[in-house]
């Protein structure tokens, strides 16, 4: 009888340890997809600045050279600025 009982604790004792296992992979896997998309985030936040500045060079450029007016940009910029 004492045997069942080893058993029993024995089975009950390797369910909880994969249990365990299980839980620490989840939260392994997590840590890894909040790790590659907080650098997904970073490098989008660093795309969007050099956009920003090859926007402003072009913009500075189109105006320098004549192509358009700095009111026809300054007025789009507000356009979009209400938006």
């Amino acid at each position: 009888m004492m045997l069942l009982g080893n058993v029993g604790q024995q089975l009950d004792i390797s369910d909880l340890s994969n249990a365990i296992g299980q839980m620490q992979a989840t939260l392994e896997w997590d840590k890894n997809l909040d790790l590659r998309q907080e650098r997904s985030i970073e490098d989008l936040r660093k795309e969007n600045h050099e956009l920003k500045l090859y926007l402003a060079t072009l913009m500075r450029l189109l105006v320098a050279k004549g192509v358009i007016k700095q009111e026809e940009v300054d007025t789009t910029i507000q356009a979009i600025e209400k938006n």
